[in-house]
């Protein structure tokens, strides 16, 4: 699926959509196109562990404004946040993983099971003006995806600048500063708080196969509110782990 998906790519400074061409005769944009993996959500470990999903729960990633950005940690930390929001809160986060990657990512806003899936879309993004195969989602240049509040970005500016100052001769990089909480966990994922004592924190892991670009999904409950977010890194197909998708 992850060759099969054409990228409606976004610009690193633009928040436009950019749309690949596609025939004329193309048929309307379906949703279930842009990932089969919404189960994985609904699932409980049982069932998730008899598909060869395993989970990590992260903890919570601390919302400070209820304003979401989900990117490349450190190609493009400042990626606008979400049009949808959410209340200001602590939610969870979960990782989901097969064929010793990280498949999927979600983070959880409230009980229940979704009744319906809507792209997530960021300003200047339409997503009735998809078309065939063509999706919303983020650039993945340093094979990291993530979970923040947009207020956190703040807090990113700040710890790096701390870093700096700490060494005026050196030319301090961001991994630098979260390569030991990653390495803690294998390289795979880092619940990292850039500034001591001050509330805002990111949830970091693993972008599947890396490098690429990846959707990200909001599951809606019958009246609308969002109930859970999922990044799809497509690894898997059908929320299954047990066959590898072949490439297509």
């Amino acid at each position: 699926m992850r060759n099969r998906i054409k990228q409606a790519a976004l610009a690193l400074l633009c928040a436009a959509a950019v749309h690949l061409p596609v025939p004329a005769s193309a048929a309307a944009w379906d949703i279930s196109k842009a990932s089969s993996n919404f189960d994985l959500v609904s699932l409980d470990d049982a069932a998730l562990a008899e598909r060869k999903i395993t989970t990590v729960k992260m903890g919570d990633v601390q919302l400070t404004s209820g304003r979401i950005i989900a990117a490349d940690p450190l190609a493009q930390p400042d990626r606008p946040a979400f049009v949808r929001t959410v209340p200001p809160g602590n939610y969870p986060v979960t990782l989901y993983q097969a064929f010793g990657r990280v498949a999927a990512a979600s983070m959880r806003f409230g009980d229940g099971q979704p009744v319906r899936w809507e792209m997530a879309a960021i300003p200047g993004q339409d997503p009735a003006s998809l078309k065939d195969d063509e999706i919303f989602g983020y650039p993945v240049d340093a094979g990291l995806g993530s979970y923040m509040d947009a207020d956190t970005l703040k807090l990113l500016e700040e710890r790096a600048e701390t870093a700096q100052a700490a060494k005026p001769d050196a030319d301090v990089n961001y991994y630098d500063i979260i390569a030991p909480e990653l390495d803690a966990n294998g390289g795979r994922y880092a619940l990292h708080s850039p500034v001591s004592g001050k509330p805002g924190n990111v949830a970091i892991f693993w972008s599947g196969w890396g490098d690429g670009f990846y959707p990200v999904f909001w599951g809606l409950a019958e009246d609308g509110h969002p109930l859970v977010m999922l990044t799809d890194f497509y690894v898997i197909e059908n929320s299954d782990g047990r066959k590898e998708p072949v490439a297509q």
